[in-house]
């Protein structure tokens, strides 16, 4: 089978509040759609939140880009929703969403299959805790075999994108990449700051894949637009499997 090369996109959305400190989903959709990304993931969503009007965001960004989406709420108190999502227009399924061990604010992840071509792609999106070693217990959790380590997925193109709040100095990076590639080191060039959106100082953003990937392109978007969007830029990446 020929390749396939899909544009991957991982943004932390920051409740769609932007740096200044304007609500809108419709700027956050705005963004992506100048990007045309084929996969997106993203963090901190919103759903039915009184603090953010009610307003279910994955759901207005889909539908603003005409794409189908997977939600999971790391955090569901009442009818209020938080957590992380998968837009795509190619064809999906949900295979997996769950929370992972966390200590104060509660953390999870989502894992679907992407088909494309004939060949099919795993997408796991996840935003992990503040503390490290939290995040060292996610990390192994989704590392391990009831996820990317799967048996039957060993060997099958995989993609782990999201805001890890790990930047490479951290255990939690170094695990990753351990068993995955940085996009942004594939090519040999320079990784980019994501956070915070207006003066980025730390990598906080990644999407690691698998060795069937090949990273054809990656970079940090930094526009008038997404330094107001979110306190997160988004990070780019272009593969083929």
């Amino acid at each position: 089978m020929p390749p396939q090369r899909l544009k991957i996109l991982t943004y932390n959305v920051h409740s769609c509040i932007g740096t200044d400190r304007r609500l809108d989903p419709e700027r956050i959709a705005e963004v992506i759609s100048v990007l045309k990304p084929d996969i997106i993931g993203l963090q901190e969503l919103d759903v039915g939140r009184r603090r953010t009007g009610g307003t279910d965001q994955a759901h207005t960004i889909a539908s603003f880009l005409a794409m189908e989406y997977h939600f999971h709420a790391a955090l569901h108190v009442e009818e209020e929703r938080y957590g992380d999502a998968i837009l795509t227009a190619l064809p999906t399924r949900m295979v997996k969403a769950g929370t992972l061990p966390s200590v104060g604010e509660q953390r999870g992840a989502l894992w679907v299959e992407i088909e494309i071509g004939g060949q099919t792609l795993q997408v796991f999106n996840t935003h992990l805790g503040l503390r490290g070693i939290d995040r060292m217990a996610q990390m192994a959790i989704l590392l391990g075999p009831d996820w990317l380590g799967a048996p039957d997925y060993r060997h099958a193109p995989r993609i782990l994108i999201g805001d890890l709040n790990s930047t490479p100095m951290t255990r939690t990076y170094k695990t990753a990449a351990g068993l995955l590639r940085d996009s942004q080191l594939a090519l040999g060039g320079r990784a980019r700051a994501t956070f915070p959106s207006r003066f980025p100082l730390l990598r906080l953003d990644h999407v690691f894949v698998s060795e069937t990937v090949k990273v054809i392109d990656a970079a940090v978007v930094s526009t008038p637009l997404t330094r107001a969007a979110s306190d997160h830029l988004p990070l780019v990446v272009t593969i083929e499997f």
